[in-house]
């Protein structure tokens, strides 16, 4: 099968019914998508699919044929970071950094359909990715500054 990951194109072995994060890991090297919680509810995973932000650990690969999938490792251009990146460099938001991945994700999602989203909408988007070291308000923060 193929798959459109970061623009470019791959061909994937999908013997079985493996994730999509499963072949992002193992298949195509990509590491940046984290194995949380495997149920798609802590964020660690999230990969951004035309345009949303979805849990790549219960997504089927086979569900994002023909589909444009985007990964941490695809956000930074030509050795720049994209702007949600930047800014939670800048306001130093991670701590031990497990939840950055798919939290600047769901932010860039957020960021691309609304670029001045309210901090309620903020709040709201970020909802489904989990913290361990609580950085939700340094994350609204960093969010907010760039809206």
């Amino acid at each position: 099968m193929k798959v459109h990951v970061n623009g470019e194109e791959f061909t994937v072995n999908i013997e079985g019914y493996p994730t999509l994060l499963e072949v992002l890991r193992e298949q195509l090297e990509l590491t940046g998508s984290k194995y949380g919680c495997g149920e798609g509810v802590c964020g660690a995973c999230k990969v951004i699919v035309n345009g949303a932000a979805v849990p790549s650990c219960i997504t089927p690969v086979n569900t994002v044929r023909d589909k444009q999938v985007i990964t941490i490792e695809g956000l930074a251009k030509n050795g720049k970071l994209n702007r949600v990146q930047q800014a939670m460099l800048e306001e130093d938001v991670f701590q031990c950094g497990f939840c950055a991945p798919g939290m600047i994700i769901s932010a860039t999602a957020l960021m691309e359909k609304y670029p001045n989203p309210t901090p309620e909408l903020i709040m709201d988007h970020m909802q489904g990715n989990i913290c361990r070291c609580c950085t939700y308000t340094e994350v609204s923060q960093a969010l907010r500054k760039i809206s």
